[in-house]
């Protein structure tokens, strides 16, 4: 259902300027994506690359450029979230160009002032006091650590390199360094784990010192690009049934419940008032907010009056830096996507019902009613919640717990109502 620019533009390839030309909000948000790992785990879907840490300096080059060229179309930047790839792969002196352009480029005022948030993805092995110290000194006041499980043995299953003790060691370093946000990330699912070892590995991230106020919980998924999708295809690997992983997830929610952990998103808990809590930047995709993207594989989104500007980055290194050089600072893109109030109205329904914070009643039924599609939706809308999965008060429409679990069927239901006006 997806409407797709093909990939020519008045003639020419598609670059970011594209996007950024047409009449659009500020982007009050950032993602910038560092692509270096020292190893590809097998599961891992995100653009990376190992063994490349001599492109280092002609990447933060080219990124350097990229920022100059979209700062323009930036508002006040209240989140900047900085992802991979291994972003503390990046060296010391690189770290330091790249947080002086950031600042210099940008209005970093409402983070600055506390009331925004800048985060960096930390893999624990990586960890290292200096470049804590360097963040903390760039304005980075969050991290998320990408722990995955404290089993040595499903870290390997992973083709995770750290040891479990390097977390603890790594939120030390940050919490010296005066980063006092602190996410951990966690992976159910993993084959051959047990309901038992998943609960383990939540005792263990509940009982970390110093602790974390955000806690991450994804089902591990076998994206079809990835090793690991086709090391089960080949029968090497078999994946956890379907009810293991939903008392997984209902185990997830019980025990970060009792030790105050908030379920604000499907897969994301924050300890209200303590440490990182809910993910700004994160949020800010899930409310369709505006966000800027810069690096291989990075993906925008430019919100207008009819819907919004979305577009993904080239994903691979090489043609990314040779497209940003050739364009000024404009990234050669794939999917792009012109504005369309039928999309963006399915988009918004689609994240709207994997947040606890729900959906503004009136205003997505003022969109379905501008695309004729007001009394489908209500239709669906009763649906939802006739099956518990949806409730209605205050003005707001809300995912119950019972919704958060069928998040994806509630979803497809809502969206569904909107298809036929995509038709017309």
């Amino acid at each position: 259902m997806r409407q797709t620019t093909p990939l020519t533009f008045g003639g020419q390839s598609p670059t970011t300027r594209a996007a950024l030309a047409g009449e659009h909000e500020p982007a009050r948000a950032l993602y910038l994506h560092i692509p270096f790992c020292a190893h590809k785990c097998h599961y891992c879907d995100f653009y990376s690359i190992a063994g490349a840490d001599d492109r280092q300096g002609e990447f933060l080059d080219a990124l350097l450029l990229e920022l100059a060229a979209i700062a323009p179309s930036a508002g006040a930047i209240e989140t900047v979230f900085i992802g991979g790839g291994t972003p503390t792969l990046l060296r010391p002196d690189l770290w330091r160009r790249l947080l002086d352009a950031l600042h210099d480029r940008f209005d970093l005022g409402p983070i600055r002032a506390g009331r925004g948030e800048f985060t960096v993805e930390c893999n624990p092995e990586t960890a290292d006091a200096d470049l804590f110290t360097i963040l903390r000194a760039g304005g980075v006041d969050r991290i998320s650590l990408g722990a995955q499980s404290f089993d040595p043995a499903l870290l390997r299953a992973l083709e995770r390199r750290h040891r479990p003790e390097k977390v603890g060691e790594a939120l030390r370093l940050a919490r010296d360094a005066g980063i006092d946000r602190r996410s951990v990330d966690l992976i159910f699912s993993i084959p051959g784990q047990t309901v038992d070892a998943w609960e383990r590995d939540l005792d263990t991230a509940l009982a970390l010192e110093p602790g974390v106020g955000h806690i991450s919980a994804y089902a591990l998924t076998y994206e079809p690009n990835t090793a690991l999708y086709q090391r089960v295809r080949r029968g090497e690997f078999a994946p956890i049934d379907d009810a293991t992983e939903s008392a997984m997830h209902e185990i997830a929610v019980e025990r970060l419940a009792q030790a105050g952990f908030a379920q604000y998103e499907v897969s994301n808990f924050a300890r209200p008032g303590d440490g990182a809590g809910p993910s700004l930047h994160n949020l800010a995709y899930w409310r369709q907010e505006g966000w800027l993207a810069a690096g291989p594989s990075a993906s925008g989104h430019l919100r207008t009056a009819r819907g919004g500007w979305r577009w993904r980055n080239a994903p691979r290194l090489g043609d990314w830096i040779e497209g940003v050089r050739a364009s000024g600072g404009f990234s050669p893109v794939e999917d792009l996507e012109s504005p369309d109030p039928a999309r963006a109205l399915q988009e918004a329904l689609m994240t709207g019902v994997r947040i606890s914070e729900g959906l503004d009643e009136s205003g997505v039924f003022e969109r379905a009613a501008a695309l004729g599609e007001r009394d489908a939706l209500e239709r669906a809308v009763q649906r939802c919640a006739q099956r518990g999965w949806l409730s209605r008060d205050g003005g707001r429409m809300r995912p119950t717990p019972v919704g958060l679990r069928y998040a994806d069927a509630m979803a497809a239901e809502l969206m569904a109502a909107i298809a036929p006006a995509r038709e017309a």
